[in-house]
This record gives structure tokens, C-alpha cells and sequence, in this order.
């Protein structure tokens, strides 16, 4: 059984080493049209959201 473990432990510990001498050990992704517009929507509704609250109570603050 630890014989085993053991095993388990180096063999990950040589996946660990070979991905950290690898200059990119991941893909980086960018970000696809549809995410880029739901955050962008996010974004405006968020300023809509303060522009209206704002608004709901002339002379105290004006939208920066």
C-alpha cells in the first residue's frame, strides 16, 4: 500500500516539474463576442440602475 502511495506521489511530483519547466502550461482563452456584450450589458444597466436612483432625488447628487 505506501509502496503504491509512494508511486502515486513521485509520479505527480514529475507531472508538476514538467509543467513548470513548460513556458505555457495552459491555453489562455479570450474572451468570445457573447461574453464581451453580456458584460458590457451588465455594465450599462448598472449606470442606468445609479442614473435612475439618482434621479429619484433632484439637487442632492448629479451622475459622475
Amino acid at each position: 500500500m505506501t509502496n503504491q502511495l509512494e508511486s502515486l506521489v513521485e509520479s505527480i511530483k514529475s507531472k508538476v516539474r514538467a509543467l513548470k519547466k513548460s513556458k505555457k502550461p495552459y491555453i489562455k482563452m479570450d474572451k468570445s463576442s457573447s461574453v464581451k456584450v453580456e458584460i458590457r450589458s451588465k455594465k450599462a444597466r448598472k449606470l442606468i440602475d445609479k442614473t435612475l436612483k439618482l434621479a429619484d432625488r433632484p439637487g442632492k447628487r448629479s451622475v459622475s
